[in-house]
């Protein structure tokens, strides 16, 4: 990535449209859109743009998704610290995933201690409610990046949709999980055998 204020712009606004619209997917369509130089010369928030592309010319894609991920939408929001703080939450995450995944692991499994309860349920959707796991990422209790990797890993995301009828929150929740899934990167077998150790009666 060159430190191009009108390719920042060009990333930002596939990456837009990715994470908010059902239909367009950036790495399907290579990150192209319909924006051009001219409509980005009427920006009023151009700097913005500039800025970022230059301090982050190596990963401005790393630094736009750890921003989206979270539902930050528009450029201005992604400037101040909190945009960097995000950033660096992400990276660290990315750098060290599967130590990320084992720890979660473990706090799905206290769950399912105290709760008393089994793997399967912390996947179920009842009564219109939200599986459990979900609930314990909205409460910052599991990185996203688990769920993610749990999803691929049991697809439970759309097995439950059925079973979810609220209109409010689901659509968005669904639509984050499974737009941010294609930027996780992790080893299925790795994850696999530590899911395994950690649920896995002797």
């Amino acid at each position: 990535m060159s430190a191009d204020p009108y390719a920042s712009y060009q990333l930002y606004n596939a990456l837009k449209l990715h994470f908010e619209t059902p239909s367009y997917d950036a790495i399907k369509y290579n990150f192209k859109t319909s924006v051009n130089p001219k409509s980005f010369l009427k920006r009023k928030d151009k700097y913005f743009f500039a800025k970022l592309a230059k301090k982050h010319t190596d990963d401005l894609m790393m630094y736009y998704v750890s921003n989206f991920k979270l539902g930050l939408s528009y450029v201005g929001d992604m400037m101040d610290e909190e945009g960097e703080r995000n950033y660096r939450d992400h990276k660290r995450i990315t750098e060290s995933l599967h130590r990320v995944f084992s720890i979660d692991i473990n706090t799905l499994a206290e769950v399912t201690e105290k709760d008393d309860i089994t793997f399967d349920d912390l996947f179920v959707a009842i009564d219109n409610r939200h599986p459990i796991v979900i609930k314990l990422w909205m409460q910052e209790e599991i990185s996203l990046e688990t769920v993610v990797i749990l999803n691929s890993v049991l697809g439970f995301i759309d097995r439950e949709s059925k079973n979810i009828s609220e209109t409010i929150t689901w659509p968005g929740i669904k639509r984050r999980i499974e737009k941010y899934t294609p930027f996780v990167r992790f080893d299925k077998d790795k994850c696999l055998i530590l899911l395994k150790k950690r649920f896995t009666k002797d």
